[in-house]
């Protein structure tokens, strides 16, 4: 009986010892993939769009652990940067293309993807989807929606007060000055942030200088020291002066500057598409369906095309040269792109770049505005900052800051500009 329970008791030990080692193998079999992204506020409707894809990608995927890293916007920047300089990229982050991303690229830091898309994968991407993530001929990374600059009006506060919807520039300039004379502040917005500002700057060049001078001034194959640009900004310095922006808006973050608008307190924002999704959003917004959705106004001298937009494709996600698996990394940028573009655009982010199945998804008025007067665009611009290298970009972005502050002439930032060419 003794030698009995010695033997059960040995099996006992022996069966616990290989449940034991079992586990050990799976636990070795895990695998870990690190990503990167700068979607910190779960309102945001990328960050909801991400969050339901990658929800999905790891019920397909049980045996990896996706360790995901947020950091705000200008922050994550200068982190991933230095994360560039110092060769600790993680396996897949998220970045702009144009010439955000060039300087990595032209490191070796980024992976070139096309080995992977060679699956069917380019036949399901809309045209133009990866002009801005393309370098040498070589794709290096994914894009999953359009932004477009976009002017939301609060119209209940436009009519409340008498106001007309701006379609031009001066009527643009008579509805600041009509709100402010009411101790309403027109339009808010983060210039502390220095892009959001940016943003009145690059849309006006669209305006004075078009969207051929403007993307050729920004590749360096013309000047910026030149009267359209000069024009771009002297039309922001009028409107700088003329009260169309919150006294302290260089105080005010981009999360900040929105809240107002958001709270029904201020009756412009100009921001990119993104932001159509918080409006819509009730547990957010306090301006649900009566908010609509212009492309910025025309020159009132019938200047510049009125149908070009500011935006484009440019949000990616990408794959590190280093990532220690790189066509696990590949598969999940393929799936997750594909995907958020889907959920991207019913959540009012942006316009898909995937061929994604309409059927039945509906979308607010308020997206509908975006499409309909996006869909008319005949040209497009990247936001300078996304465009430009990395120092041009931030010395873009301090400039428009000085305009803002009434320290800079429109003849002064257009020359110190060129400089930067």
């Amino acid at each position: 009986m003794k030698r009995f329970s010695k033997i059960v008791a040995l099996l006992t030990v022996v069966a616990m010892t290989l449940t034991m080692l079992g586990g050990v193998a799976l636990a070795q079999e895990k695998k870990t993939l690190n990503v990167w992204h700068l979607w910190t506020t779960e309102s945001d409707a990328n960050a909801k769009s991400f969050n339901i894809v990658l929800k999905e990608w790891q019920a397909l995927h049980p045996d990896v652990d996706v360790v995901i890293d947020a950091t705000e916007n200008e922050a994550y920047k200068t982190k991933l940067k230095t994360a560039m300089a110092a060769n600790e990229v993680p396996d897949v982050f998220f970045a702009w293309g144009g010439g955000f991303a060039k300087p990595f690229v032209e490191a070796g830091q980024v992976l070139a993807l096309d080995d992977y898309l060679a699956d069917g994968t380019m036949d399901r991407l809309l045209g133009g989807a990866l002009d801005n993530v393309t370098y040498g001929g070589k794709t290096y990374g994914l894009t999953f929606i359009q932004w477009v600059g976009t002017l939301y009006c609060n119209k209940e506060m436009f009519d409340a007060n008498g106001v007309s919807i701006p379609t031009t520039n001066d009527e643009l300039l008579a509805a600041v000055a009509a709100f402010k004379a009411k101790g309403i502040v027109p339009i808010t917005v983060g210039a502390k942030d220095g892009w959001p500002a940016m943003f009145f700057q690059n849309v006006y060049a669209v305006r004075t200088a078009g969207a051929q001078l403007s993307n050729e001034a920004l590749s360096g194959a013309s000047s910026f020291n030149a009267p359209e640009f000069v024009a771009s900004a002297k039309y922001l310095d009028d409107l700088v002066k003329a009260g169309g922006f919150d006294p302290g808006a260089l105080a005010l973050t981009y999360d900040e500057a929105k809240m107002p608008f958001l709270a029904g307190q201020v009756p412009m924002i100009y921001q990119g598409s993104w932001l159509a999704g918080e409006i819509q959003d009730p547990t957010l917004s306090q301006v649900v369906d009566k908010v609509v959705a212009v492309n910025w106004p025309s020159l009132s001298d019938g200047k510049g095309d009125p149908n070009e937009i500011l935006g484009g494709a440019i949000d990616s996600l990408m794959v590190s040269n280093n990532a220690s698996d790189k066509e696990l990394a590949a598969d999940f940028v393929k799936y997750i792109t594909e995907n958020m573009s889907r959920e991207s655009f019913k959540l009012g982010a942006g316009i898909a770049t995937w061929k994604i199945d309409m059927a039945g998804i509906e979308v607010s008025q308020l997206v509908q505005n975006i499409i309909d007067f996006a869909s008319k665009s005949t040209g497009a611009v990247l936001a300078w900052d996304t465009f430009l290298s990395c120092e041009a970009a931030e010395r873009h972005k301090s400039l428009v800051q000085e305009i803002f502050a009434g320290q800079l002439s429109p003849e002064n930032f257009a020359l110190e500009m060129s400089k930067l060419q």
